[in-house]
């Protein structure tokens, strides 16, 4: 399933990171936080490698 928006994408990618140890998980925020709780990494893997290019910066909730 790939990223609906350059804001999914972004916070996927924090994701992985924590989830990978780079960063603290006490510096993920929101989205980002849920994502590393309930997303295993290969999904997350898939949603961060999204290409950016023609993305919106935020996907509409409807």
């Amino acid at each position: 399933m790939p990223a609906k928006s350059a804001a999914q994408q972004k916070a996927a990618g924090a994701a992985l990171s924590a989830r990978r140890g780079d960063q603290p998980v006490s510096k993920l925020r929101d989205a980002a936080k849920s994502m590393e709780q309930s997303m295993t990494e290969p999904q997350l893997e898939e949603l961060a490698h999204t290409k950016r290019k023609g993305k919106v910066e935020h996907a509409s909730k409807s």
